[in-house]
C-alpha cells in the first residue's frame, strides 16, 4: 500500500514564509498548543459536512486570555479568525481558510450555577453532555438536546442557534441565552445583553434597533411563520422588549457561525429536569400517514415527535449496537415510525398521553399502532438510535452518501406531508433517492438525497437544491431550519431574504467586524454551495487502490473503508462506551478515530506532502490506537481503526524494518516455552542494577512490571472426564496468554464446563508448541505470520468444526480474532466461518443456562459482591452482558459492571516506552478510581488478561477471570 497518487496537493494560500514567521510569533506568546504543520491543519480542515478547506494554522488556547492574545495576533497579521468546538457542524461553518481557535480542550469550565434563578454560565468549550451531568444532581437541566450532546459544546451551539429534538418545549438556542460575554476583532470586549455598560456595545445596540425600525415590515413580511429559521442573523429579535430598551446583542450572536465575535462566556437559562417521561412508538405504514399525522399529535401537548424512516431502521439493524432495541420495539415493517414523548413533573399525566396518542391513532386509522414505552433505560435505548440517525445513515457503503444540502428546510404543518411528497418526486426525477429523519413536530426534517460526491453529485445538488428552493417557497416555509448556514446555505439567504435584508446582515457584520476576519465567507459574502474547490472530494481528488494484505471489499477497498468516517465526532465522548480511550486521555484531534480517518484519507490522496511526511503523519496518528475496537460497534458509520492499524503497520514495517520491541511482543507464542523455564532467572536478573536501563533499550518501560510465565497448560492438563450426550462437548481453546502466564483459569474453566456436564476437548499439535491465533503478530503488522498462525489453528480445529462443536475460549483479544480478523485474512474460507462462531466461555455458558441446557453448579455467594470489568473486545462485540448475566446466577450474588472505557494497558501497549503515563491516564479515567473504591471483601473480575494486570499494577487488587470466580463457588 502506497500513501501517494498523483494529484497536486490543496493547502491554503497564504505564501509558506508568511505562515512560518504566524506560527513563530504565536508559539513565543500564546499560552496554548500551536499546530501549524500539515497533518494537524488537515485534520482541523474538515467538519460534518461535504466540504474541506485547510486552515492556515490551529491555536488551541489553555486560557481565555492566551485566546484573546492568538486572535489580537491574527487580527495584526490580517489573518482571518475561525472560532471551532467539536467540529461537528454539518453545513461547513467551522472549515475555512483561517486560524482556527479550538476552545474544546481546556475552554471547558462551568464558571457558574445559580439554581434559583436557573442560570449558568459556562466557557464555549463545555460539552452540553457534560453540563447536564453536572445540573443533573440540581434537578436541572439545559433542554437545547441536540443530537451530538456528547460532543456539541455550549460555544459552537451559541454559534449555530442549535435546537434539538425537543424545541416544541422548550425552544431554540436563541430562546434560553440570556447573554454572552463576547470579544470583537475590532478590539472590543464586554458583555453583550439588554442593558451593555461598555459604550461600544451600547452604540451597536442603538444601531441595531433603528435597522430594526427601519426594517420592520421587510422582516416580518420575509419571515417564516414556522417554529424553526436560523438563516442569516436574528433580525426579528432585535425588536426592543419595550420602548426605550435596547434590543439584546446576545441573540442576534446566537447564530452568527463565528462570523461576528468570539464567545469568552454564555450565560444559560436552564430548566427544570422532567422527572417523569413516557414514550409512544406510532406506527405507520406509509411514510406519507407519519407526515400528515404530526399535525394532530402535537396537539396531545407532547415534547418531542420524532421521524424515524425505513431506510434509517433498516440501516440501524445492520448495526450491532442499535439491532437488538429496533427488534424490540418496533413491530412488523413499518415504512416510518414517530417516537412521541410526554414529559412533566408526574408519572400519570404522562402515561395518559401516551394512552391519549393510541386512541388518536385509531380514530386516524391505524388501531393497535403504538407501543408503549415507560422504562427509562429503554426510553434512552430508543433515543440513542433516533440521537444517531444522521450518523446512522452516513453508514451506507460506497462512493453514495446521503447528502447534506436541503435537510433543513422547514414547513408549516399542515403542509408537511404534501411538501415530502412533492420533494420525493424532485430526488426520483434526478435518479436519486432521499432519506428522512427528524423533527416532525415542527415541520423541519432532515433529508438527504444519495449523491456521489466524486462524480456527478455536485451537478444533481445544484439542481435538486433550485427545486427544493421553489417547493419551500410554495410552502412558505424556511430553507435553513436547523443546522445553519455555512458554507452550504449561505448562498441561499439573498433568495430568501431579498436585497434589502441582505444588505442589513452586511451592514450588521460591519459593526461588528469591519475588516471581514471572523470566519469570512458564511452568512455575507458567501461562495456559491456547489463550488467543488471547497469540496473534501474535489475535481482532483483521487484515491489509490493499494494492494492490501486484508479483505477491505466489503467497503470497496481499503480508500472506501477510510472514507467511512464522516467526521460527525461521535468519537469524541467522555460518559459511555469504549470510543475513544486515547481521546479521553489526550483530548488531542489526532487521537481521535475522526483524526486518524482524516489523516490516512489525506495520506492516501497525497494532501500531506511526499511519502517520508504522510507516512510519519499516519504513524504518529495510530501510535495510541489501542485496538480495543470500540470505534467497530460504536461509531454509527462503522469505522473499524483498529482493522486499518493492523494494514498500516503491514505495509509501514514492510518498508522500514521491525523492532526489537516489535519482535518481542510478535513472537512471545514462540519464546513462551522458554521464558517460562527461564522466568526464575529473569525474576531475579530485572532486580539487577541497570535491569531498567536495559529494558527501555528494548522499548519496554521500567516502571512497568514485567508479566511472570509459568508452565503451560496444555502440557501438564489433567484426565477429562467424558459424557455420552456428544451435544454436550466443548473445545477448550487454550490461548496463549492463559496458556503461559495464567494456566489456573484455564484450570477453572476445564472444572465449570465438566462440572456443567460437558466432555472438554483441548486440541493440540503433537510434538509441536500449542496453538496460536495470531493476535501478536497482527499487533506487530506481521499479517503474514499471522497467518501462518490462523492456519495451524484452523487445521487443528478442522474435525471439530465440521462437527459443529462448540470453541469457547477465556481471552476476548484471541478469541475475537477468530471472529473479527480471520475474515479478513482468509475471505470465503469455509472453515474461517466455521472459527467465527468461537464464543468466550462465559458467553457460551449463560447462553446454555439461558436456555436450560444446563443448571448452574455454584453454590451460593453468600452475599458475595462482584464489580466486574468488560474488556473493550468484549463490548465491540456485545458480549459483555453475557458476563453479567452468567455471574448473576450465582445465588446472592451482587454483581454490577464497573463503567469504564479502556484499562489503557491493551495487550503491549502498556508496556511500551512512550506509553506508559497515556496508558495509566487511560485506566484513571475510570476503572483504578472504581476499583479502589470498592470494598475489600469485593471480589474484581476482568475477562482480559491486560485489564488484570493493570488492575493489580494500578490498584494493588487481584483481579479474577469470571470463570475462575465461577470456579471458586462450584
Amino acid at each position: 500500500m502506497t500513501l501517494t497518487s498523483p494529484q497536486p496537493v490543496r493547502f491554503a494560500r497564504r505564501e509558506e514564509t508568511a505562515r512560518h514567521s504566524l506560527a513563530a510569533r504565536l508559539a513565543r506568546e500564546v499560552d496554548g498548543e500551536v499546530l501549524f504543520d500539515a497533518a494537524s491543519r488537515g485534520r482541523y480542515s474538515t467538519d460534518a459536512s461535504i466540504y474541506q478547506v485547510f486552515p492556515i494554522g490551529v491555536v488551541i488556547p489553555r486560557t481565555v486570555e492566551a485566546a484573546i492574545v492568538a486572535m489580537q495576533i491574527a487580527a495584526e497579521e490580517g489573518v482571518a479568525i475561525l472560532p471551532r468546538g467539536a467540529g461537528t457542524s454539518q453545513c461547513g461553518q467551522t472549515v475555512g481558510e483561517a486560524l482556527v481557535i479550538d476552545d474544546s480542550k481546556f475552554l471547558d469550565r462551568v464558571l457558574e450555577v445559580d439554581a434559583a434563578s436557573r442560570r449558568a454560565v459556562v466557557e464555549p468549550g463545555k460539552v452540553l453532555d457534560t453540563l447536564n451531568a453536572e445540573l443533573r444532581p440540581l434537578g436541572l437541566w439545559y433542554p437545547i438536546d441536540v443530537s451530538t450532546s456528547a460532543q456539541a459544546t455550549l460555544g459552537g451551539m451559541a454559534g449555530n442557534n442549535s435546537c434539538g429534538s425537543r424545541s416544541l418545549a422548550y425552544g431554540n438556542m436563541v430562546d434560553r441565552v440570556a447573554a454572552i460575554d463576547a470579544w470583537l476583532p475590532t478590539g472590543v470586549r464586554g458583555r453583550f445583553d439588554d442593558a451593555p455598560s461598555d459604550p461600544r456595545i451600547r452604540e451597536i445596540a442603538e444601531r441595531a434597533a433603528a435597522l430594526f425600525e427601519r426594517e420592520k415590515d421587510e422582516i416580518a413580511a420575509r419571515t417564516p411563520k414556522v417554529a424553526r429559521n436560523v438563516a442569516g442573523y436574528n433580525l426579528g429579535r432585535l425588536a426592543p422588549r419595550a420602548p426605550g430598551l435596547a434590543p439584546n446583542l446576545a441573540k442576534l450572536l446566537v447564530g452568527s457561525e463565528g462570523t461576528l465575535a468570539w464567545f469568552e462566556k454564555i450565560h444559560l437559562d436552564l430548566a427544570e429536569l422532567p422527572r417523569h417521561k413516557a414514550l409512544g412508538v406510532a406506527h405507520f405504514p406509509r411514510f406519507y400517514d407519519a407526515m400528515d399525522a404530526a399535525q394532530h399529535i402535537v396537539k396531545l401537548g407532547p415534547a418531542a415527535v420524532e421521524l424515524v424512516d425505513r431506510t434509517m431502521l433498516d440501516l440501524a439493524l445492520s448495526n450491532p449496537a442499535f439491532a437488538p432495541t429496533i427488534r424490540k420495539f418496533v413491530k412488523g415493517e413499518p415504512h416510518a415510525i414517530l417516537l412521541v414523548e410526554f414529559a412533566g413533573a408526574e408519572r400519570d399525566p404522562q402515561v395518559r398521553g401516551v394512552k391519549r396518542l393510541a386512541e388518536l391513532m385509531g380514530d386516524l386509522g391505524f388501531a393497535d399502532a403504538v407501543v408503549e414505552v415507560l422504562d427509562a433505560g429503554q426510553q434512552k435505548s430508543l433515543w440513542d438510535v433516533r440521537k444517531a440517525g444522521l450518523n446512522i445513515m452516513m453508514s451506507m457503503k460506497g462512493d453514495g452518501k446521503p447528502v447534506s444540502f436541503i435537510e433543513d428546510c422547514a414547513v408549516p404543518l399542515e403542509h408537511l406531508a404534501e411538501y415530502t411528497t412533492h420533494l420525493t418526486e424532485v430526488f426520483r426525477k434526478h435518479g436519486t433517492e432521499g432519506t428522512w429523519y427528524a423533527h416532525a413536530s415542527v415541520g423541519c426534517l432532515h433529508v438527504r438525497p444519495v449523491l456521489n460526491m466524486k462524480g456527478d453529485g455536485a451537478v444533481r445538488m445544484r439542481a435538486i437544491a433550485e427545486e427544493a428552493a421553489e417547493l419551500v417557497r410554495r410552502y412558505k416555509g424556511a430553507y435553513s431550519g436547523e443546522h445553519g448556514d455555512g458554507l452550504v446555505r449561505s448562498e441561499w439567504i439573498a433568495p430568501f431574504f431579498g436585497p434589502r435584508l441582505t444588505a442589513s446582515l452586511a451592514e450588521i457584520k460591519s459593526w461588528f467586524d469591519p475588516e471581514g476576519l471572523m470566519n469570512p465567507g458564511k452568512i455575507v459574502n458567501p461562495s456559491k454551495q456547489d463550488d467543488r474547490s471547497l469540496f473534501r472530494f474535489g475535481p482532483h481528488y483521487k484515491q489509490p487502490a493499494p494492494a492490501t494484505m486484508l479483505d477491505w471489499s466489503a467497503w470497496g477497498g481499503f480508500a472506501g473503508a477510510v472514507e467511512m468516517c464522516n467526521n460527525n465526532g461521535h468519537c469524541r465522548k467522555f460518559d459511555a462506551g469504549t470510543m475513544c480511550p486515547s481521546y479521553r486521555a489526550t483530548g488531542a484531534e489526532r487521537d481521535l478515530t475522526r483524526g486518524r480517518a482524516n489523516t490516512l484519507r489525506l495520506a492516501l490522496s497525497n494532501q500531506l506532502g511526499s511519502d517520508a511526511v504522510a507516512e510519519e503523519a499516519v504513524r504518529d496518528a495510530l501510535d495510541l490506537c489501542v485496538s480495543c475496537k470500540g470505534c467497530k460497534r460504536e461509531c454509527p458509520t462503522g469505522v473499524d481503526m483498529a482493522r486499518m492499524k493492523v494494514e498500516f503497520l503491514a505495509q509501514y514495517k514492510r518498508r522500514h524494518g521491525f523492532t526489537t520491541r516489535d519482535k518481542l511482543v510478535a513472537h512471545l507464542p514462540r519464546y513462551a516455552k522458554w521464558a517460562a523455564r527461564l522466568q526464575p532467572l529473569a525474576s531475579i536478573a530485572t532486580r539487577l542494577p541497570g535491569a531498567g536501563a536495559i529494558m527501555e533499550s528494548f522499548g519496554f518501560d521500567r516502571r512497568r512490571p514485567l508479566p511472570v510465565f509459568k508452565r503451560a497448560w496444555t502440557s501438564r492438563r489433567g484426565a477429562r472426564h467424558e459424557t455420552r450426550d456428544a451435544t454436550r462437548r466443548v473445545v477448550l481453546f487454550a490461548d496463549t496468554f492463559n496458556n503461559w502466564l495464567e494456566p489456573e483459569n484455564l484450570d477453572a474453566a476445564l472444572k465449570v464446563l465438566e462440572a456443567t456436564g460437558h466432555e472438554v476437548i483441548s486440541p493440540a499439535v503433537e510434538g509441536e508448541r500449542p496453538l496460536c491465533c495470531g493476535r501478536t503478530y497482527l499487533a506487530a503488522g506481521m499479517i503474514g505470520e499471522a497467518r501462518a498462525e490462523a492456519r495451524r489453528t484452523m487445521a487443528a480445529l478442522k474435525s471439530h468444526l465440521e462437527a459443529g462443536t462448540p470453541i469457547v475460549g477465556l481471552e476476548p483479544s484471541c478469541l475475537f480474532t477468530f471472529r473479527d480478523e480471520y475474515a479478513a485474512m482468509f475471505p470465503g474460507d469455509a472453515l474461517a466461518g466455521l472459527l467465527a462462531k468461537a464464543q468466550l466461555a462465559d458467553e457460551y455458558l449463560a447462553a446454555q443456562v439461558r436456555s436450560g441446557t444446563i443448571t448452574p453448579a455454584w453454590k451460593a455467594g453468600a452475599g458475595e459482591s462482584i464489580r466486574v470489568h468488560g474488556h473493550c473486545h468484549q463490548k465491540a462485540f456485545g458480549t459483555f452482558d453475557a458476563t453479567l448475566e452468567l455471574l448473576r446466577t450465582i445465588p446472592g450474588a451482587d454483581v454490577a459492571a464497573i463503567e469504564s472505557s479502556c484499562c489503557g494497558m491493551a495487550g503491549a501497549f502498556g508496556h511500551e516506552l512512550g506509553h506508559y503515563d497515556v496508558s495509566m491516564k487511560m485506566a484513571e479515567a475510570a476503572l483504578l478510581p472504581a476499583v479502589r473504591a470498592a470494598p475489600a471483601t469485593t471480589k474484581i473480575a476482568a475477562a482480559g488478561t491486560s485489564c488484570r494486570q493493570q488492575i493489580a499494577d494500578g490498584a494493588g487488587r487481584v483481579a479474577h477471570h469470571p470463570i475462575a470466580l465461577l470456579a471458586e463457588l462450584l
